[in-house]
């Protein structure tokens, strides 16, 4: 369906360019570089030479003088410095944001391949552009810029996105908490072509179309990064009672639903996305009267089921992002702890939980020990018979562990 776009390999000599504005690190603080992370904290910094525009290149040097990289400057922001490219003869200009955003579309092609409307073309530090999310829904594309970089070359990204994309038109929701924390304010709207309608369905796996709010919905709309996990609740519900908590519009319910469930719940706090979910079970012509919408706080319903000794055979966790910084991140266990425990309470033997953490600061290794102790109040004997991450198009960035986000746990019940 989409053609690899070319890509202009050239490269822009540093004689041939002008910097003027030289960031130098505190001795000690280039290593977390030398390894490519990109990112670089005010505290890391010793001083600035010259005086950087919001989003400009700036060089950056150890406390030797010694090159490092070049990056994208954020004056406002703790992340004083994004870095990009870590060759002296490779400057950040439009050649290379162009560049880096035909290699990532070039790195869907199995995505699409696979009978998806719904893609993530760039994913942020993921594809070495920090602080870019453009997300494809059917002939829409929707761009969200977080960062003071990306801002500074939002005309390259807009004709960059026009020339792969010709067909489709350009939204935007730059509308994040982040983008606040770099100086920048909240901008949403058509950027080109005409605007999307309050509902559209996009196809997954050629098999289900879930419905996609690009105007109000959370983040871009949708969450694609949960597709594979959506194929194997499918594949786990044939003849199942299923409870779908944190539903959302729904989409672990529509999969479900095609899978073969004889019920299931969707729960969810907005009713505004619980009517989209009711859109979705129409839209894809299956049986309503297998479903309930119910608009409940996830916490309490769980624990009202627990009382009343109800269980399911299959219990999808899926909450947002618990632990947002660093400072709140033992709540945020305690909270992780306090659903799987529910959760895992409401598990048939014989059943799955399937639980998710997309929260950055939890890695895999400390949301599989919070869920074990979780398995230990609840007096439960669970199994990993799975795991589960984003989907490709989530691509991680192998000098930035951050990027991998989204990790989850399928367990067996016993």
């Amino acid at each position: 369906m989409y053609t690899i776009v070319s890509v202009d390999k050239a490269r822009f000599i540093m004689s041939s360019v002008k910097t003027t504005s030289i960031v130098a690190l505190n001795e000690g603080r280039e290593k977390s570089l030398l390894r490519h992370h990109p990112w670089i904290f005010s505290k890391a910094i010793d001083k600035v030479s010259g005086t950087p525009d919001k989003g400009s290149c700036v060089e950056v040097v150890d406390a030797k003088g010694n090159f490092l990289c070049y990056g994208l400057y954020s004056p406002e922001s703790q992340i004083r410095v994004r870095a990009l490219s870590f060759d002296k003869d490779v400057y950040v200009d439009e050649n290379l944001i162009s560049n880096r955003l035909k290699d990532a579309f070039n790195l869907r092609a199995k995505v699409f391949a696979r009978g998806n409307d719904g893609v993530r073309i760039v994913s942020s530090e993921g594809d070495l552009l920090p602080g870019l999310i453009v997300d494809k829904y059917n002939e829409y594309l929707v761009i969200s810029i977080s960062s003071c970089g990306m801002e500074h070359f939002y005309d390259t990204i807009v004709n960059t996105l026009k020339e792969i994309f010709p067909e489709c038109s350009i939204y935007e929701r730059s509308d994040t908490k982040s983008r606040l924390k770099e100086g920048l304010k909240a901008r949403t709207g058509v950027v080109f072509g005409k605007e999307p309608e309050d509902t559209i369905y996009v196809k997954e796996e050629g098999e289900v179309y879930i419905p996609v709010d690009i105007k109000n919905g959370h983040k871009t709309g949708a969450y694609l990064d949960q597709r594979l996990s959506r194929i194997k609740v499918g594949k786990l519900s044939k003849g199942a009672s299923v409870l779908n908590c944190f539903s959302y519009t729904g989409s672990f319910g529509l999969w479900a639903l095609k899978g073969g469930a004889a019920k299931i719940e969707n729960i969810d706090v907005s009713e505004h996305a619980l009517n989209a979910a009711k859109t979705g079970v129409a839209f894809n012509h299956l049986d309503p009267g297998r479903c309930k919408f119910l608009k409940k706080d996830v916490f309490a319903y769980l624990r009202e089921q627990v009382e009343k000794g109800v269980k399911y055979d299959l219990v999808v966790l899926d909450p947002p992002k618990f632990a947002e910084s660093a400072a709140n991140l033992k709540k945020a266990c305690r909270g992780y702890q306090d659903i799987n425990r529910l959760g895992l309470m409401l598990v048939k033997k014989g059943g799955h939980l399937l639980t998710f953490s997309c929260s950055g600061l939890v890695d895999p290794a400390l949301f599989q020990k919070i869920v074990a102790d979780a398995a230990l109040d609840a007096k439960v004997d669970g199994r990993v018979v799975g795991t589960l991450r984003q989907d490709e198009d989530h691509v991680v960035s192998l000098p930035c562990p951050e990027t991998f986000y989204l990790k989850g746990l399928d367990i067996a019940v016993m």
